[in-house]
């Protein structure tokens, strides 16, 4: 890890023998690139970690890399999740929903799908065709209502018992049919029903069909359907714009290419496309529970053997990363490759256009704050934070930070803050309770709150930020404060700094910015106490019942819905609870029984 006089990590790179890698860069700098050449005038130390392999060296190296963003290292720019389709298989009558995680909670996931819209499309689409189920409940007590939905016959009615499970079973494996590309299916089937509709001269149904068929048609033409062996895999690939260096994504899942993604990354001019590849795979797929079993790219890589072995490692199972020498996968691959030589272009006005935007914000914090963010060096982003204080009343108070690097949003950098010293409702002792643990942890050497921000954005007025400005100053840490308020209609309306406000109204663009982070950190805060406060609720609810631990409350709560139901449960029904027993049962009821009391 080489190091600036600043002791910031400018490098990180892995070496079977490191002597022999510090005569290359300390050696004669003659034959050295550009890039070289100028990293090391910049150490002034290194330190390094010996590892027992080179998986080791491999996995360590990644980790570093994505903690530190070191600026000579080829970089990651983006953290984007794309959603998914999951069709819940561990309920007992299964629904559709849209989702941005993946577990191994027994469920079928379909995607990632880039188009959105067109995830929303399919759902809406399977939903009303199958009539499947739209509620969260599973279980169904004896008189139970049931919803709006099955009043209006957009649901088959498991609720009251009007379709049997292998009935409704039928109609779900046919959603998952489509899902897996076999579209055909379901237009068959929509369109034996609009002419059974149309022969029995019921024209509105018939029309309905019609409509729904064009529908699917729609669907399957946005999803760009490419038949193949079936599988799953991702290709990855190198574009090279005029300005800008990316690296595009294309997912084939159940043998289909549903859509693709591009990520801009830092890169040196000397690096060639095989080393960006290699170095974003590892990156890439590092938080990822869903890498394929098969992954494409256009030329061997550096280290290909071994980085194989790392995503089957992580994948868990075997991963194969090759390059297609004929076939369908090898024209699948061409096919990708004309995709992005026509994209290239577009990929650089995109990236041209957010660089424009985060300078222009930058320029507008100077211009009306007086106040400089970023090095200006193009290297990287310069980043904001922003915190909030939720509480209700003083209780289960907690402190949120936010991140933005530029113009955007790093939720990977977002941290969560339980208040521990300070009693009731004091936001200004919180907000320093909160800053005084976050640079702690910095001067601790916690690569998670690294780096410093440029600017500190505090949810509040000149009294939050003169809290704010009192434990920079104790720290001698020198960084701008300014505190965001709002109008009388909870709106941003500017900026505090220095002892001054600042009306954004007339400079839209931070006035948006400034709008977008106090709404973010808002909503981050609000959320978290809402977590924390439902967590006091459930243990003022269940502790210190004989017999009831977390795993029989959380049971209990993910049968019945909510402690209104389990305490009008019988004992017969409770002890039917997974992990339930009629001694545990018979506790519960009589710890409620006493609280009546």
């Amino acid at each position: 890890m080489h190091k600036d006089a600043y002791g910031e990590i400018i490098y990180v790179g892995k070496a079977a023998s490191l002597k022999n890698r510090v005569r290359q860069y300390f050696g004669s700098l003659r034959n050295t690139d550009a890039k070289v050449r100028a990293m090391v005038s910049h150490i002034s130390e290194f330190e390094f970690i010996t590892t027992d392999t080179e998986m080791e060296a491999l996995i360590l190296e990644n980790n570093l890399i994505k903690k530190h963003l070191p600026r000579y290292n080829v970089l990651l720019r983006d953290d984007k999740t794309y959603p998914y389709i999951k069709i819940t298989l561990a309920d007992e009558f299964p629904r559709l929903l849209k989702t941005r995680t993946v577990r191994h909670d027994g469920s079928r996931y379909f995607g990632p799908y880039a188009d959105v819209k067109s995830a929303n499309l399919i759902i809406d689409l399977l939903n009303d065709v199958y009539r499947l189920k739209r509620c969260p409940s599973d279980e169904f007590r004896a008189g139970h209502r049931p919803c709006l939905n099955r009043d209006i016959d957009r649901c088959r009615g498991v609720c009251d018992g009007a379709v049997s499970r292998d009935e409704y079973m039928a109609s779900v494996n046919a959603a998952a049919a489509f899902l897996s590309g076999r579209g055909k299916e379901l237009t068959d089937f929509l369109r034996g029903r609009m002419e059974r509709a149309a022969g029995d001269m019921d024209y509105e149904t018939a029309a309905f069909y019609r409509d729904q068929i064009q529908a699917a048609a729609s669907v399957i033409e946005k999803q760009r359907v490419v038949l193949l062996s079936g599988g799953d895999m991702d290709i990855i690939l190198f574009a090279k714009g005029e300005k800008d260096a990316h690296i595009v994504v294309f997912f084939v899942r159940d043998g289909r290419l549903n859509g693709r993604e591009s990520h801009h990354l830092q890169v040196s001019p000397e690096d060639s496309p095989a080393d960006v590849v290699s170095a974003f795979l590892t990156q890439y797929y590092t938080d990822r529970s869903n890498i394929p079993k098969e992954i494409l790219v256009d030329a061997a890589l550096p280290d290909g053997t071994l980085i194989g072995e790392w995503l089957s490692a992580a994948r868990g199972a075997t991963v194969h990363l090759h390059v297609p020498q004929k076939g369908e996968k090898k024209a699948l691959l061409e096919m990708a490759k004309r995709d992005i030589a026509s994209a290239a272009l577009l990929l650089d006005e995109k990236a041209d256009a957010q660089r424009e935007k985060d300078a222009a914000v930058a320029a507008s914090f100077r211009e009306i704050l007086g106040i400089t963010v970023g090095a200006g060096d193009g290297a990287r982003a310069w980043r904001t934070e922003a915190y909030d204080i939720s509480n209700t009343g003083g209780a289960d108070s907690v402190g949120a930070m936010v991140v933005f690097c530029g113009a955007r949003t790093s939720s990977k950098d977002y941290r969560r803050f339980r208040i521990k010293t300070v009693e009731g409702a004091d936001d200004y002792s919180s907000i320093q309770e909160v800053l005084y643990r976050r640079l702690k942890r910095w001067r601790d050497g916690d690569a998670g709150f690294s780096p410093l921000p440029d600017i500190v954005l505090i949810d509040g007025g000149l009294g939050h930020v003169n809290a704010a400005l009192q434990i920079l100053r104790a720290m001698k840490i020198d960084i701008p404060v300014a505190g965001m308020v709002k109008d009388d209609k909870h709106r941003t309306r500017g900026l505090v700094c220095g002892g001054e406000e600042f009306d954004l109204k007339n400079n839209p663009l931070l006035y948006r910015f400034t709008g977008r982070v106090q709404e973010e950190v808002h909503r981050f805060a609000v959320e978290y106490h809402r977590n924390e406060r439902g967590k006091a609720m459930l243990r003022s609810e269940f502790d210190g019942i004989p017999g009831i631990g977390p795993k029989r409350r959380n049971a209990l709560l993910s049968r019945f819905g909510s402690s209104e139901r389990i305490k009008a449960a019988t004992e017969e029904e409770l002890s039917l609870t997974p992990g339930m027993t009629r001694a545990a049962a018979k506790s519960l009821l009589a710890h409620f029984s006493d609280s009546k009391r």
